[in-house]
């Protein structure tokens, strides 16, 4: 289905009842085959963390319900889902009675599991707890504190390099490093999606000005979250040749909604799942 086809480009009308056929799957093994990946075996381990800022609901008595809604998805699963269709499926759910907030823990869970192809992680944070959330920032090196010449805004692996002639022995590092320059742009609505990345990784040192101009080089690339993480951890793993390597993008929030995906090495620890202050 062509990009602008998707729910994300139509208007929709606002859903006044419970409707899951709302939700939307688009396959992940495309845009993968596209990078040259093995949907069987792929050379990473990971996830997206989805993080759902305005979902409501109404006790059997008509009350509202309010809280906070945290979705981890499987990088293996078979499908992303759409996000204009996750929100409004989400807003399904606004004039919807449910018997206990666990029944409709349960029904969301069932419906974006059927949807991913897998089993999705559900966490409801409630208003009592809201206060008790974090902002944290990345921690490492910051690449924009650099002051460089920039003329590529199109994703480009060979502007990877590592610090030395790659035919020199390179000294073995382990760095943490982070820019908050990522920008791509909506493939369906071409709206700029704005995120913080950072890139940890153990092997040959990466030159830190060549690191920064890629990632620079998406800032008119037409992507997807997802598709865009996985494209900058597959040019660094086979341009730079590290050891371990995790790339993890926080996007700011559009619609309610924010998309975090992390990919990684099978050898390195998950992230936290706190929020940066321009989430």
């Amino acid at each position: 289905m062509p990009p602008r086809d998707l729910p994300l480009g139509q208007d929709v009308s606002y859903p006044t009842a419970y409707d899951p056929t709302l939700l939307f799957p688009i396959e992940r093994s495309q845009a993968r085959l596209e990078l040259g990946l093995s949907p069987a075996s792929l050379p990473f381990i990971g996830w997206d963390l989805w993080n759902a800022y305005e979902l409501s609901w109404l006790t059997p008595q008509g009350m509202p319900k309010v809280g906070i809604l945290r979705l981890k998805v499987d990088c293996r699963s078979p499908h992303i889902i759409e996000s204009k269709s996750l929100k409004l499926y989400l807003n399904s759910f606004n004039q919807t009675p449910f018997e206990s907030t666990e029944r409709m823990l349960e029904t969301l869970k069932h419906d974006l599991s059927q949807a991913a192809g897998t089993d999705i992680w559900v966490e409801l944070i409630e208003p009592k707890d809201f206060g008790s959330l974090l902002i944290e920032e990345f921690d490492g090196v910051d690449l924009d504190t650099q002051v460089l010449d920039i003329d590529c805004y199109e994703p480009n692996a060979n502007l990877l390099r590592l610090e030395t002639d790659e035919t020199t022995t390179q000294a073995r590092v382990t760095e943490s490093l982070f820019s908050r320059l990522l920008k791509s742009n909506c493939p369906v609505t071409s709206q700029p999606d704005w995120a913080c990345v950072k890139i940890d990784y153990t092997g040959p040192k990466i030159d830190r000005a060549s690191l920064l101009k890629y990632i620079i080089s998406f800032r008119m690339h037409n992507g997807f979250h997802e598709q865009c993480v996985e494209t900058i951890f597959n040019d660094i793993l086979t341009r730079c040749h590290p050891e371990s390597l995790s790339v993890y993008a926080r996007y700011t929030r559009r619609g309610g909604l924010d998309i975090n995906p992390w990919r990684a090495t099978s050898d390195m620890a998950a992230p936290s799942l706190h929020r940066s202050a321009r989430q």
